[in-house]
């Protein structure tokens, strides 16, 4: 249900103090791994700073909606700026996925032709950012059950802390015997499991922004819960759709009996409490049409229908 809120609650503060620990962490260890990665020759090093740098961004993206999500409502932004949260997630998502193809390609170029490499400058910097990597992972681990940008950001870093392993792994087997090889397979290996991460999770934002209705809750239950409220005879034009990612909205309008008519204000009140107490959706906007003069062929959900918008509304 999407009312059930068991996530973790942070304080908004100390959640920023995590962002903003990770954002000055991933920006040092970037710069670490550039200047690292030239010295040692090794283009593992670089693209593992590009990841790290496309972390620091995300961060800072993430850090920002945080902000921007509090605002309250106002002329411009009638719903509120929550929904910044769920535009963020995207990006990260998608620069996930851009990561995870560049990674891929530079792998393929190294297979072809392995470069000579530092093993010992790889290894140490590698040892660096694991630890940076899962510092980051830990701060947003608590965080990320209750946000999905958030969420999208605790991937990101526990991408890169299995980045970093790798990393290490590839400059260890260098120093020992020279497998030049093994670093872009194992670059190509976490690039795979980064793209799989980013599929299989972009799906909720994209459907969030499309104002699909929650994935977790049944259509069909709530429409036959409002159809079976006493002096109601139908429904239609149904909309039912995620506000934010713990906010759901529904608007419809109500076909009502003659005697759910006469008692309009008390049959909308059953309505609103069946829906906030049994599907968690504490915002609808019901528009109310007499069985008598209500409209025909109307569509149970969007807006169509196949005859002229008559009736009444209250």
């Amino acid at each position: 249900m999407p009312h059930d809120h068991s996530h973790a609650h942070i304080d908004p503060k100390s959640g920023d103090r995590r962002v903003s620990v990770a954002i000055w962490a991933n920006g040092l260890l970037t710069v670490a791994q550039i200047v690292g990665g030239v010295l040692s020759g090794s283009l593992a090093l670089i693209a593992d700073a590009l990841h790290n740098f496309s972390d620091m961004a995300s961060l800072v993206i993430a850090f920002a909606a945080r902000k921007i999500a509090r605002r309250p409502a106002d002329e411009r932004m009638t719903f509120g700026y929550g929904r910044i949260e769920i535009v963020a997630a995207l990006i990260n998502y998608t620069t996930l996925i851009l990561i995870g193809f560049y990674l891929i390609y530079e792998g393929g170029m190294r297979m072809i032709n392995p470069s000579e490499v530092q093993g010992w400058t790889v290894v140490i910097l590698g040892g660096v950012a694991l630890v940076v990597d899962t510092l980051t992972a830990l701060l947003t681990y608590s965080m990320q059950k209750g946000s999905v940008n958030i969420r999208a950001l605790f991937l990101h870093n526990l991408s890169d802390a299995l980045a970093s392993v790798a990393v290490i792994v590839g400059g260890s087997l260098i120093i020992l015997y020279d497998m030049r090889w093994v670093d872009p397979a194992i670059t190509i290996g976490i690039a795979l499991y980064i793209l799989y991460l980013a599929f299989t999770e972009i799906g909720g934002p994209i459907r969030t922004l499309m104002l699909g209705s929650p994935p977790d809750l049944d259509c069909e239950s709530v429409i036959d819960a409002m159809r079976g409220a006493e002096g109601v005879a139908d429904v239609h034009h149904v909309h039912l759709w995620q506000m934010q990612e713990h906010e759901v909205a529904l608007d419809c309008h109500v076909v009502l009996t003659g005697k759910g008519w006469a008692s309009i204000e008390s049959t909308k009140q059953r309505i609103k409490d069946t829906l906030r107490d049994r599907f968690g959706i504490a915002h609808s906007s019901l528009e109310f049409e007499h069985e008598d003069c209500a409209h025909e062929d109307a569509d149970l959900y969007g807006h169509g229908t196949a005859s002229e918008d008559v009736g009444h509304s209250h």
